[in-house]
């Protein structure tokens, strides 16, 4: 049996069924990196769900992937910055359609609308209402808008699409180590040359990193070659990260003893969560990344103090950063990861109920994202 917490006439209670099937536990680059930055925001994400607030910079890397994705839908004889910067405006209304909650991110402080509403009143008797954002809301979006627009035009001077044909976009991959931990997430490009080299492409809208920082987009590199050498039984021939923030595309070419080494240290990773599940020992790991964190305010780190260690563990998990299933995995990865800069705060977390636990109340290591 299971326990699982459900609403009823507005109250949470909790609601005894039957089990569901057995879960294989999963990972993905993003959830693997939260762990490795500091085990509670792991805990904070996949463990309690707790939300985060929108991000403006997240949001704009989910724009930017969006165009960058159906750039290629076109004739390559058509694939122009410009028709790629008028782009960015449908690609944000459409986000907006789905996600309502963002257009908060623009909107005027609670201070600065009060002020906009007294001014209006004092204007001539008769005027009809304001409707819609005030001026400074209206310019912010304007600002952000255009940010995006760059970030998009500074691809055409790294890249040439329409020298490109790619086989897979915002590709979906999912394996089966022979462990059993399986391993998911979602490439932005796969290129294949015609001599069937395999290359890897991801877009980071923040700048290049600084070395010290470099491992963490390696790793991600390396987690999604992993993922497609097991899959497909193919190496990739090469990993490049196009860094649209500041220009930089760097590339790394992996030989199967980088694989089979971020293959250890994910199973490494994957004991050290399923120990911190089971006992219950979430340690905050304080880094400079912290100031971009949402959870401050809950965080031993800076005398804030979590939630209880929920009793019940869900037996599922986000598998995605932002919304559900794999096109929001592509999202939340493309502007939320590890791998970015640190000026790139992380994307969005997906928020679900908590499930339940094994018959017996025994804790069972979540199959995280």
């Amino acid at each position: 049996m299971v326990l699982r917490r459900v609403s009823v006439a507005g109250r949470r209670v909790l609601h005894m069924e039957a089990s569901p099937a057995p879960r294989t536990a999963s990972l993905s680059p993003s959830r693997a990196a939260d762990f490795m930055q500091c085990p509670l925001l792991y805990r904070f994400r996949v463990i309690d769900r707790l939300p985060e607030e929108p991000s403006a910079a997240a949001t704009r890397g989910t724009v930017v992937h969006a165009v960058l994705e159906r750039v290629f839908d076109a004739p390559a004889a058509q694939r122009s910055a410009r028709r790629a910067r008028s782009m960015v405006v449908q690609e944000w209304e459409r986000l907006l359609a789905r996600r309502p909650e963002l257009a908060s991110l623009f909107a005027d402080e609670p201070a600065e609308a009060g002020a906009t509403a007294a001014a209006d009143a004092t204007e001539g008797a008769g005027d009809e209402p304001a409707v819609g954002a005030s001026p400074e809301a209206a310019a912010r979006l304007a600002r952000w808008l255009t940010d995006a627009e760059e970030l998009v035009e500074r691809w055409f001077t790294l890249e040439d699409p329409t020298r490109l044909e790619p086989a897979e976009r915002e590709m979906w991959v999912e394996t089966k180590l022979d462990s059993g931990l399986r391993l998911r997430g979602v490439i932005d490009r796969v290129d294949i040359a015609p001599t069937g080299e395999v290359r890897i492409v991801d877009y980071k809208t923040g700048k290049a990193p600084r070395p010290e920082y470099a491992g963490d987009a390696l790793f991600q590199m390396t987690f999604y070659a992993l993922v497609v050498w097991r899959l497909k039984g193919v190496l990739p021939r090469r990993l490049q990260l196009v860094y649209l923030g500041s220009g930089d595309v760097r590339h790394y070419d992996p030989v199967e003893a980088d694989l089979l080494a971020v293959e250890r240290k994910l199973l490494a990773l994957w004991e050290a969560i399923r120990e911190a599940t089971e006992t219950g020992d979430w340690r905050p790991r304080r880094t400079k990344l912290c100031g971009w964190c949402s959870y401050r305010s809950i965080c031993p780190e800076f005398g804030g103090t979590p939630p209880p260690y929920p009793l019940l563990v869900q037996d599922t998990l986000p598998l995605v950063d932002a919304g559900a299933g794999p096109a929001a995995d592509a999202a939340g990865t493309a502007s939320g990861s590890a791998a970015d800069t640190p000026a790139e705060p992380a994307g969005e977390t997906a928020v679900e109920t908590p499930a339940g636990v094994p018959a017996g109340g025994a804790r069972q290591a979540p199959e995280g994202a």
